[in-house]
């Protein structure tokens, strides 16, 4: 039986994973601009291994790690309130407290760093999430469930009109007023594409000052436009944490049953839609609309079988070198996440050394092995010596309102 307050290894695992996957995803829109996430054809003409480099990312990283990593933001918030509560401190109070320091964390990661900010949208989902807490496990499944299925539904459709111009447009069939229209909008896209490199290029204070002046309400429209997937996911890990499932109670022969539907399901809608893709040379309204509204599903279920292949596997492999430096990577989540935007920029933005715009989507993989590399022995050398990462001990101090001791 596992002592009360001991960390959940399972949970150290899974996050030390999602920390490392989200940056495979991340690095495109740090070697290039935003356009980059949509298309191998930027920051540069995609060579056959861009594109082999590209689909790969997209089958197994893409969405997925996104919606581990917020599954297990849902589970840390029940297990950080219960905890406080068998303390006999104010979980609730606390746990509000520091969903309010972790929207601070995001606006300072997006205005000092970088424009693909999550931290900010997860404290807002987080403490909407909070006061939901109350409500049993069948309501607030049934809540995620409606909310995940009518945002995406309802987008996806709303969508098509625009998917099937560009497609008419693909095959010859477009009207001439189509065929002006998406000329206007490739223009913009190319437009839109070179005016954040420029702006990538600039110094450390001239980028803030750009950010501040062009888009100062940008993490708030981030979030208003993703907080249908982010309370769902949210939800389901409270859920999750709730029923057992990262404390290794759910029976073996479940969490391969859950993997083995889950991931075929997603793994196979996945390809098709890469396949439909990749024919079309991955067409940016089509992939705009399939990475936020059409991968939903597979992203979901392909996420719910990672964490129950590493739930199962959690006893064995934390007991593994290669487990204990993902389970450090991932008791680090928050400092190797914003740790990883700083090195990923110095190492791309003007006031460093200014690679953007000339990285292809394969050679990125490098840096994504660097990333790798930084993340796992700056965790491991670090919580050799310390309790605690340098951003969790900061967070954890500035909620308790006094300095936690951390050696």
């Amino acid at each position: 039986m596992q002592a009360p307050g001991a960390r959940i290894a399972s949970l150290d695992l899974i996050r030390g994973v999602a920390v490392l996957g989200i940056l495979a995803v991340n690095i495109a829109g740090f070697a290039g601009p935003s356009a980059a996430l949509l298309t191998p054809d930027f920051p540069l003409p995609a060579t056959f291994a861009d594109k082999l480099a590209f689909a790969g990312v997209f089958a197994v990283f893409e969405g997925k790690m996104r919606a581990l990593f917020t599954i297990l933001f849902g589970a840390g918030i029940v297990l950080f309130v219960e905890r406080a509560d068998a303390r006999r401190e104010e979980g609730n109070l606390l746990q509000f407290r520091r969903l309010l320091w972790l929207i601070v964390f995001g606006l300072l990661h997006f205005f000092l760093f970088w424009w693909g900010d999550i931290l900010f949208m997860y404290g807002v989902a987080g403490v909407i999430a909070l006061f939901m807490r109350d409500l049993s496990p069948r309501a607030m499944l049934a809540a995620a469930l409606i909310v995940f299925a009518g945002w995406h539904l309802g987008n996806a459709v709303a969508g098509l009109p625009e998917v099937r111009i560009e497609e008419h447009v693909r095959l010859g069939a477009a009207t001439p007023a189509e065929v002006a229209g998406e000329a206007r909008y490739a223009a913009r896209f190319e437009e839109r594409a070179r005016g954040e490199i420029a702006e990538y290029r600039l110094g450390f204070v001239e980028q803030i000052a750009a950010k501040a002046e062009t888009r100062p309400f940008a993490p708030v429209l981030t979030m208003l436009a993703n907080l249908g997937e982010t309370l769902p996911l949210v939800l389901i890990g409270m859920l999750l944490q709730s029923a057992g499932f990262f404390a290794g109670t759910w029976p073996p022969r479940e969490l391969r049953r859950l993997a083995a539907i889950a991931g075929g399901g997603g793994l196979a809608i996945t390809a098709g839609m890469l396949a439909w893709l990749w024919q079309r040379d991955f067409p940016p309204r089509a992939m705009t609309e399939a990475l936020l509204y059409w991968t939903a599903l597979p992203h979901l279920l392909m996420a719910l079988a990672y964490a129950a292949l590493l739930v199962l596997a959690a006893p064995r492999l934390t007991a593994s070198l290669p487990g204990r430096l993902l389970t450090a990577a991932g008791r680090m989540a928050l400092s190797n996440y914003i740790g990883t935007t700083i090195v990923m920029t110095a190492i791309f933005y003007g006031w460093g050394l200014g690679l953007v715009g000339t990285v292809g989507h394969a050679n990125q993989l490098l840096f994504v092995l660097l990333g790798w590399a930084l993340m796992i022995g700056f965790s491991a050398l670090w919580l050799g010596c310390f309790r605690q990462g340098p951003l969790e001990w900061a967070w954890r101090s500035l909620v308790e309102r006094r300095f936690v001791p951390v050696r």
